[in-house]
């Protein structure tokens, strides 16, 4: 009887477990996707050079930050395992190199990009007349590198000590100062009718530059009030423990960080490639394919969110050396993360028109926009698959097969996908997502077939009677 109880309770116990992770995680995900809306929204209100001005140089800062995620991976399964393992110690020990690390990559970060940021428009081949605005505005984003890196790396940490809250309302005020600044950087000086009264709205008119100084302004704040929060927190801060550099510690985090970081670098590299490739098919098609990055990430999140949950569960189970609770973990991520891809990406097929048209008023972009979204959004579950099959190895500390599988089909497929169909045999951006969906779909082909395969587990061969299977 009791363990019939066990076997009812379990799930809707664990599912908890999973969405008190999760869910915070995804609300954040949210509103960090929200300023990437809203700056496309507001500065898409000048016109679609402007919208171009901002999408050209958004690929290169998606390099830069998911190698600062990338490392802060590493920490992650690390902390996560030595909390299941009851070694909080350890977890300080790893937090402290985590904050080290943070420091110097974050200023060397701060210094490359400033250096490069005129040049990147012209890397990624935006059209002239876009090259000066988007340089300006990459710089401006630019000087927040360090407190970004902050930001991103520190709330992994948080998150591998199953704080997933605090980082979730740091954006929350990241997102209103960035709206604020918005509003009054972006626009001039204007009249506004507010409850049937006309009243004349102060603004500076800086257009796309001061698009970005809001959000840089925002990124400080977040930056500033994410650190604050790392340091004050009792379970992870590094306070108290050597400011050194510990290679017992250093070396498995890295072990595992250094793969992902080439990872995260080779398929950003293909990113700011595969966005290069598109803004030489001109300023629709960059418009287009910019707003529907902006909205198809929003629709991400719950793959995302729930990335974060299995890192940390994987983790701390497999450092606990629990086989039974890793199994059921397992089946119920999967399961939730099937279901929330679903909903997520039907809606998405439903209101890609509505949605771009957020963005942009011009017919072609509106109409481009949303038959790319439309053809993604088929591809949303199986693509969900991989992100939580993924989270589930980096919470093992296995890296390297992600390294070799994100990297294949991003150029093998995607890079050269494009190339062959959009450019050579000149079938336009619909030909490039049509090679990015054929990306996705095989990188849920090969984390399928590897995880199923349990060469990844370190549990698998411990000897437990009566466990169910782990897929």
């Amino acid at each position: 009887m009791k363990e019939r109880t066990r076997e009812t309770t379990q799930p809707v116990s664990l599912r908890r477990e999973v969405f008190s992770l999760a869910g915070p995680t995804m609300l954040e995900q949210l509103l960090q996707s929200a300023v990437n809306y809203i700056d496309t929204a507001m500065v898409g209100s000048i016109g679609t050079l402007a919208t171009a001005a901002v999408g050209s140089t958004m690929t290169v800062n998606w390099l830069f930050m998911g190698s600062m995620a990338a490392l802060g991976v590493g920490f992650l399964a690390f902390i996560s395992q030595s909390f299941g393992a009851k070694r909080p110690d350890r977890a300080k020990r790893a937090s402290m190199q985590a904050c080290i690390l943070s420091i110097f990559v974050g200023i060397f970060a701060t210094a490359v990009l400033l250096l490069i940021s005129r040049k990147i428009p012209v890397w990624m081949h935006a059209d002239r007349t876009i090259v000066e605005t988007a340089g300006n505005y990459f710089f401006i984003l630019s000087i927040s590198m360090l407190p970004r890196t902050a930001s991103t790396i520190f709330a992994i940490i948080l998150r591998s000590a199953g704080d997933t809250k605090t980082p979730m309302k740091i954006s929350i005020l990241v997102n209103i100062i960035n709206v604020v600044g918005n509003y009054f950087l972006i626009y001039p000086t204007r009249t506004v009718a507010l409850f049937g009264k006309s009243l004349t709205m102060f603004g500076f008119g800086w257009g796309v530059e001061g698009a970005a100084i809001a959000s840089t302004v925002a990124f400080f704040t977040g930056g500033i009030l994410i650190t604050v929060a790392y340091l004050r927190h009792p379970k992870i801060s590094p306070l108290g423990v050597p400011f050194r550099l510990e290679k017992e510690i250093l070396r498995p985090c890295l072990k595992v960080a250094f793969p992902n970081m080439l990872q995260r670098f080779g398929t950003s590299f293909g990113y700011v490639v595969f966005a290069s490739l598109i803004n030489s098919l001109g300023e629709v098609s960059t418009a287009a394919h910019t707003i529907a990055n902006t909205v198809e990430s929003a629709f991400y999140i719950p793959g995302f969110g729930m990335q974060t949950a299995a890192a940390t569960l994987s983790g701390n189970v497999i450092g606990a050396r629990d086989r039974v609770r890793q199994a059921e973990i397992t089946r119920e991520i999967r399961r939730i993360e099937v279901i929330l891809m679903l909903v997520s990406g039907g809606l998405l097929f439903a209101f890609a028109p509505a949605l771009v048209s957020l963005f942009s008023k011009d017919p072609e972009v509106i109409r481009l926009g949303a038959t790319v979204l439309r053809m993604v959004a088929v591809s949303e579950p199986v693509y969900g698959i991989s992100i939580v099959t993924e989270g589930m190895l980096q919470g093992a500390g296995k890296t390297a097969v992600s390294l070799v599988f994100n990297i294949a089909t991003m150029w093998g497929i995607r890079i050269l996908g494009t190339l062959i169909f959009a450019r050579i045999l000149d079938l336009g951006l619909i030909a490039a997502w049509g090679s990015m969906i054929a990306h996705n779909v095989m990188l849920f082909v090969l984390f399928t077939i590897y995880f199923r395969r349990g060469r990844w587990n370190p549990l698998r061969t411990q000897a437990q009677p009566e466990e169910p299977a782990a897929v």
